[in-house]
């Protein structure tokens, strides 16, 4: 008989019974990604479009750096998406 828990996974490891499940795919695993990383570029734009709008409403200058800034998390996703294409390939 079986003591404990640890026996029981250790015999069935040995016997080789144990089947990998598809829990996640390479797939999924990428759409994973490039969605986790759209996501936070889109909460960081939150913050940076608004205080660019309100930068821009001050001084007209500022065009130009706080179009950069607001720019800047966009490209989170593009690398996301290049990385999914080169692992992918």
């Amino acid at each position: 008989m079986i003591e404990n828990a640890a026996d029981a996974a250790n015999i069935v490891l040995q016997n080789g019974t144990v089947e990998e499940s598809p829990f996640l795919t390479d797939a999924g695993a990428a759409a994973l990604a490039v969605g986790l990383a759209a996501l936070a570029s889109g909460y960081a734009e939150r913050g940076i479009g608004a205080a660019a709008v309100g930068a821009l409403a001050e001084d007209d200058d500022l065009f130009v750096p706080g179009l950069i800034m607001t720019v800047l998390p966009e490209t989170l996703v593009i690398l996301a998406l290049v990385v999914v294409f080169i692992v992918g390939a």
